[in-house]
C-alpha cells in the first residue's frame, strides 16, 4: 500500500539546457509548480549551479519549498570552456555523450528510479533533449517537452524537413531576401535571412542540423509542449503546433505569472536567477533621467560582436541624441576586452554626459523602469517576452537560434519596434534609435502598452496562460494517478 501511495505523489524532472535563458524560463515554472503542490527535482550541470550560487540567491530561495531540490550533473565540459556563442555546439555534443548517461542511470536505477523513495512520475525537458522520448519510454513516465524559445522560432526548426523537401534548402545562391514559399502558414513573408542562424549552412548534414531534424522527429512523441508565451501574441503559430499532436500549453510571460501568483500569496516577491552579477547601480541612475528618454542596449547572455560592431552601435547611439543604458558583458566582444581599449574622445565625453555602461543589468527591473522608452536587443525570447510585457519598443539585432525568425516578427506581425539584422552601421543605428525613440513613437507606443495589458491580462486569475498552467498542473497530477 505505501509502495502504491508514493507512486500516486506527483514528482517532476525539469531538465533544462544550461544556459542562461532556458534555465531561467524553467526555474520561474518550477517555482509555480511548487506553489502548485507538485514536487519538483531540478537538474542543473555543476558549472550552472555555481554560477547561481554565486550570482543570486537560487538556494536560499528555493529552501523555502519543501516540495523542491537542485540535483546536479557534469556537462563534460572544463571548468574554463566557454559555454556562449560559437561554443554551443559543443556543450550539446558534451551533455548527449556525458550528462545523458548519468541522468538516464539517475531515473531508471539511481537516486530519482522506481525503487527510490520519490520516484520520477514526469520529465519536463528542453526541447533539444531528443534522448528524453526514451528514458521516459524506459521508466514508464509522461514527457513533456519545453521549448523556452519562441514558438514561431520552433516552427521554423519542424519546417525543415519541408524546405528540404521543396529544396529550398539548404540555399541556393547567395540571396538572403529571397522569399520562401514553403513557409507560407506563417503569419508573415519568410525570406532567408529571417530564417534561424543555422540555416546558412551549405550543407544538410551540418552536425547541428543532424541535432535540429531529430528534435523535429522526437517532438511529436512527448504527451505535451510547453510554450513560454500567451495565446494573444501567439495564437496563429499556437494554432499550427497543436496539429503535431502533443497537448500545447502557453503558460507566459512566465516571469510575471509567477509575479502574480506570489503576490497573491504570502511568499516574498520572485528573485533573480541571473548567471551574472548584476549591477544594481544603473538603477539609481536610470532614477535621474526623464521618463521614457532612455534607449535600453543588451545583446544577452551568449551573444558576441566584434570591436567593428561595438564601435558602429556605440557612435550610432550617441549619433542619435537619446541617453542610453549599455549592457557590456565581460566576454561579449570577441578578441577584445573592450572596456580596457583607447575609447575615442567623442564617445567618452557623450558616454560621461548621457550614458551608462555596466557589465551586467538587473533586466527586468530595468525595463519595467519608467525611464526605459525602448530596448536595442539581440532578440532572445526571454528579453522579447519582458519587454512585451512591460509595454517597451524594441529594436531587434537578432544574434543567433530563434532570434532571426523573433526579429522579422518583431516588425512584421506583432509591430512593436524595427528589425535591424544582418546590417551595423552607425547611420542606421542612429536612424532606428530615433525612429523608437522619437519620430515613431506615437506608433510603436500605443501597440506596446496595448500588448503589455495582453500580457499581463493572460496571466491574471481567468486569463489564457492561468488557466493553461491550472490545467497543466491538474494533468500532471492525473499522468501521475494514471502511472
Amino acid at each position: 500500500m505505501d509502495h502504491q501511495k508514493q507512486f500516486s505523489t506527483p514528482h517532476v524532472l525539469v531538465f533544462p539546457l544550461p544556459l542562461q535563458g532556458p534555465v531561467n524560463c524553467m526555474l520561474n515554472l518550477a517555482e509555480l509548480f511548487c506553489l502548485g503542490d507538485l514536487h519538483v527535482t531540478f537538474i542543473n550541470t555543476d558549472h550552472v549551479q555555481d554560477r547561481l550560487r554565486s550570482c543570486s540567491d537560487v538556494e536560499s530561495r528555493f529552501e523555502r519549498y519543501p516540495n523542491f531540490r537542485f540535483h546536479t550533473i557534469p556537462d563534460g565540459l572544463p571548468e574554463d570552456s566557454p559555454r556562449t556563442g560559437g561554443h554551443i555546439l559543443k556543450l550539446i555534443q558534451s551533455l548527449e555523450v556525458v550528462s545523458q548517461p548519468i541522468f538516464r542511470a539517475m531515473v531508471t536505477s539511481g537516486s530519482l528510479g522506481h525503487n527510490s523513495e520519490k520516484p520520477a512520475t514526469c520529465i519536463i525537458a528542453d526541447g533539444i533533449f531528443s534522448f528524453a522520448v526514451d528514458i521516459a519510454k524506459e521508466i514508464g513516465v509522461p514527457l513533456i517537452y519545453f521549448d523556452t524559445i519562441s514558438p514561431c522560432g520552433l516552427w521554423t526548426y519542424l519546417c525543415i524537413p519541408k524546405l528540404i523537401e521543396a529544396q529550398e534548402f539548404p540555399f541556393k545562391g547567395d540571396d538572403l531576401d529571397a522569399p520562401l514559399s514553403s513557409l507560407q502558414e506563417m503569419e508573415c513573408i519568410m525570406r532567408r535571412r529571417d530564417l534561424p542562424s543555422f540555416c546558412r549552412v551549405r550543407e544538410i548534414d551540418d552536425p547541428l542540423i543532424r541535432i535540429i531534424l531529430e528534435e523535429d522527429r522526437q517532438l511529436p512523441l512527448a504527451q505535451a509542449i510547453i510554450f513560454n508565451t500567451f495565446e494573444e501574441l501567439d495564437r496563429g503559430t499556437l494554432s499550427l503546433m497543436r496539429t503535431l499532436g502533443p497537448t500545447v500549453y502557453a503558460i507566459g510571460p512566465l516571469h510575471t505569472h509567477l509575479k502574480s501568483r506570489l503576490a497573491a500569496t504570502t511568499s516574498p516577491p520572485a528573485s533573480s536567477h541571473s548567471l551574472w552579477k548584476e549591477d544594481k547601480s544603473c538603477i539609481a541612475w536610470l532614477n535621474d533621467q526623464p521618463v521614457k528618454s532612455v534607449i535600453y542596449v543588451s545583446i544577452g547572455s551568449l551573444a558576441t560582436m566584434t570591436k567593428d560592431q561595438l564601435m558602429e552601435i556605440w557612435y550610432g547611439l550617441v549619433n542619435s541624441g537619446v541617453r542610453f543604458l549599455w549592457v557590456q558583458r565581460p566576454g561579449s566582444i570577441a578578441g577584445s576586452a573592450a572596456k580596457g581599449d583607447q575609447i575615442p574622445e567623442e564617445l567618452a565625453k557623450a558616454t560621461q554626459e548621457r550614458g551608462y555602461i555596466v557589465d551586467w543589468a538587473p533586466q527586468e527591473e530595468v525595463l519595467g523602469h519608467p525611464g526605459i522608452g525602448g530596448f536595442l536587443t539581440h532578440s532572445g525570447w526571454n528579453s522579447t517576452l519582458e519587454s512585451i510585457a512591460e509595454g517597451v519598443p524594441m529594436i531587434g539585432w537578432p544574434y543567433f537560434v530563434d532570434q532571426q525568425v523573433n526579429s522579422r516578427y518583431l516588425l512584421e506581425v506583432w509591430k512593436l519596434g524595427l528589425d535591424m539584422k544582418d546590417t551595423c552601421d552607425r547611420v542606421i543605428v542612429e536612424k532606428m534609435v530615433k525612429d523608437v525613440m522619437q519620430l515613431r513613437r506615437d506608433e510603436f507606443l500605443p501597440r506596446a502598452n496595448e500588448m503589455a495589458k495582453l500580457a499581463n491580462s493572460s496571466v491574471s486569475e481567468g486569463g489564457s496562460s492561468y488557466n493553461d498552467l491550472d490545467n497543466l498542473i491538474e494533468d500532471i497530477k492525473l499522468m501521475t494517478l494514471k502511472a
